[in-house]
């Protein structure tokens, strides 16, 4: 066991950057039931479509519990998998070259929330931010972080295991995903719905939060086309 690093929170580090957070407010019925959910304290999963907000709020209500809350956490930990390649050790450059394609949406995600376009870089520099791909999470524990994982559909079962085992005291974790959007080619690795189902099981620990092409806010081509789309599959 090793002994607790002096870390600074996230929140000490975001007031000396002088970072301000804006405000946004729920658009649809289903967003503000996420917003009253996370505030009751547990993890989340948030599911369904395209379009409905799903990353930027869950960056939005951990920056927010970060700031105003009295949880002292770390820092916010940001998970995706390398779907195509599953491991990227064969593509050139370094680690930071190689994930920086994966990095791209929360950039500007960060970058909004916070009005300023050198936001992401501050935060990842000053360790309030952080980005890893799944092939690096086994054999790290995160203690006092909000862990957001990005694209669930896109996991294996044993790429879940690994990512929730990670968590360590003070820790909660959120997965936004699209069962509808999934990379994956073979059945057999679609099994992620398994493991959502044990994480339903869990409402000690989780809230479950569903989202319908009547919640997209991106635009309305991107509705009328996500409706149109499963109109014509039926």
């Amino acid at each position: 066991m090793s002994a607790k690093k002096n870390v600074k929170s996230a929140k000490a580090l975001i007031n000396k950057q002088h970072l301000e957070l804006q405000k946004f407010d729920p658009l649809t019925e289903s967003q503000s039931k996420f917003f009253e959910n996370y505030d009751s304290g547990k993890s989340q999963v948030l599911s369904g479509s395209a379009g409905t907000g799903k990353t930027f709020m869950s960056l939005y209500k951990a920056f927010d519990e970060i700031i105003n809350s009295k949880v002292n956490y770390r820092r916010i930990v940001i998970v995706r998998s390398a779907v195509a390649t599953r491991d990227i050790g064969h593509l050139p450059g370094t680690l930071e070259e190689k994930q920086a394609i994966y990095e791209r949406p929360y950039i500007g995600i960060c970058n909004e929330l916070f009005g300023r376009g050198d936001t992401y870089g501050l935060m990842k520099k000053n360790g309030i931010v952080d980005f890893m791909l799944t092939s690096y999470v086994r054999g790290i524990t995160l203690d006092e972080t909000i862990v957001i994982v990005d694209e669930y559909q896109n996991l294996t079962s044993a790429e879940a295991d690994s990512i929730i085992t990670r968590l360590g005291k003070g820790s909660k974790i959120i997965f936004c995903g699209d069962t509808c959007q999934t990379d994956f080619t073979k059945n057999a690795e679609k099994d992620i719905d398994k493991f959502l189902y044990v994480l339903e099981k869990m409402d000690n620990w989780f809230d479950m939060n569903e989202f319908t092409v009547d919640d997209i806010v991106r635009s309305g081509i991107v509705k009328d086309y996500i409706k149109a789309k499963q109109h014509h599959h039926g």
